[in-house]
């Protein structure tokens, strides 16, 4: 039996990289960046559990980072997207994007199943 490949299906790395689609949008760096280091997830894991916004005072104690430390990467996190910063006078508050960073996920997410070929995805023509 002889498979017949769709011509407009990306058949290598080379000629999938050419193929501009909705998932070279969603795979944003600045946000995978934001997850790539262990203190940040476990920072962001902490503001996320405590459900309103935290200041780096009480986020640094939850781990055994530096305070200084702990304000970089929650400086860090604001600029990528995954936290919000207010402040209050002289003190700093954080709180998780929660609706943003979702939609986010779930675009990603989307996006990468529609490229699934076993799901009816990449092998349909269409460009993910």
């Amino acid at each position: 039996m002889t498979q017949v490949r769709n011509r407009r299906t990306p058949a290598t790395p080379k000629q999938a990289a050419a193929c501009r689609g909705p998932l070279d949008k969603l795979l944003d760096p600045v946000l995978f960046k934001a997850f790539s280091d262990p203190t940040r997830v476990a920072l962001i894991g902490c503001i996320a559990k405590c459900g309103r916004g935290c200041s780096v005072g009480e986020v640094a104690e939850c781990c055994s980072v530096d305070f200084s430390v702990v304000s970089r990467h929650l400086a860090l996190l604001a600029r990528s997207g995954v936290l919000e910063a207010t402040k209050d006078g002289r003190t700093v508050f954080y709180r998780v994007r929660y609706a943003e960073l979702c939609r986010s996920l779930r675009s990603l997410a989307d996006a990468l199943d529609e490229c699934c070929p076993a799901k009816g995805g990449a092998g349909n023509g269409k460009c993910c």
